[in-house]
Parts: C-alpha cells; sequence; structure tokens
C-alpha cells in the first residue's frame, strides 16, 4: 500500500510504461460523500440504530499517457466502524468515481460505481481497507482541457441501492415471410 500511496521512485508514478512529466487531473472528495452511514433496516437513523459507519482516509492518483489515451491509477484507503447495531459480516461499500470537465456546465467525461466488498470478523469493532482501480482510461485531452478535469471520488448511497444492471440479451432477427 505505501509504495501506490507514496508512488514508485523508479519510474516516478508506479505504472507501467508512463511517458515522462505526466500531468494528472486533481482529485477531490465530493462535498457531503466523506462518509457512509447505515442504520438498522425500518428504523431511525440515529446512534443508537448505527449499524456502520464507512470514511474515506485518503486517496491519491497516478496518471500514465500510453499513446493516444491516458490512464488514470485510483487508491483509496477507508475505515469502517460499527455500531450498536451493527455486527460481523461482509459490508458492500458503494464508491463512486467521477471525471468532470468543470466549468460554465461541468461535463461528465467518466464515472462508474464500485462496489467494495469488506469483511469484518468476528470480535472486530473497526476494520480498515485499501481499493485500487486501474480502469479509467480516457483519450488524452489537450493540456488546457486537462487543467478543467477533477477526479471525484465519493461514497454513493444511491448507488448502493441501484441493482446493477446486465445487458439485455439480443434480439433475434425476425425471420422475413
Amino acid at each position: 500500500m505505501s509504495a501506490f500511496f507514496l508512488g514508485n521512485p523508479a519510474t516516478g508514478t508506479g505504472m507501467a510504461g508512463p511517458t515522462a512529466d505526466v500531468d494528472c487531473p486533481s482529485m477531490d472528495i465530493r462535498q457531503g460523500a466523506s462518509t457512509y452511514a447505515v442504520s438498522a433496516p425500518g428504523a431511525e437513523a440515529n446512534a443508537t440504530n448505527l449499524r456502520y459507519q464507512v470514511s474515506i482516509a485518503r486517496a491519491s492518483r497516478e496518471c500514465a499517457v500510453l499513446g493516444a489515451t491516458l490512464t488514470i491509477k485510483v487508491g483509496m484507503q477507508g475505515r469502517i466502524l460499527l455500531g450498536p447495531a451493527g455486527g460481523p459480516g461482509q459490508i458492500d461499500v458503494p464508491i463512486r468515481l467521477a471525471l468532470v470537465q468543470e466549468g460554465l456546465q461541468p461535463k461528465t467525461i467518466w464515472t462508474k460505481l464500485y462496489r467494495i466488498p469488506v469483511t469484518v470478523p468476528p470480535g472486530q469493532t473497526n476494520v480498515s481497507f485499501v481499493q485500487i482501480e486501474e480502469d479509467l482510461t480516457i483519450p488524452r485531452p489537450s493540456a488546457a482541457d486537462l487543467e478543467a478535469y477533477i477526479l471525484y471520488l465519493g461514497f454513493d448511497p444511491a448507488g448502493a441501492k441501484e441493482p446493477e444492471r446486465k445487458k439485455p440479451p439480443a434480439k433475434k432477427p425476425r425471420a422475413s415471410r
């Protein structure tokens, strides 16, 4: 983990084959999305009904230019704290990454919801976790456009409630008469 957050001194970025002096978009945690609290089902949200609370402790990113593409590697470290109504088991942590070109009319370039499974073992009241994503690849933007890009990270409770979308089956061609 420390190699990711501190970088690889041999290449300067830790990613294979990067171009020297690669600029990365700035990174920010969405306002109001740095913690995620879940209460007992059907219970009023308060301290006595808290099952768990998840927080982002730190995040980092590094970039590599490969031909005409820019690949961004994003890492985050988080912590789950169990509340009075919580217990051991698996928790799916809903994290959203979004690359946005800020301006008068912000434009979403790329976004994805991740459901990170974290297991809280019996006898533990808190667990740390690390998640690294390497699938953010976009066409290489101009330097001026890259200046306006911001990579947002945060919890997405609304996304946690959405079922995973599956591709519909391919339609069968109609027989001609």
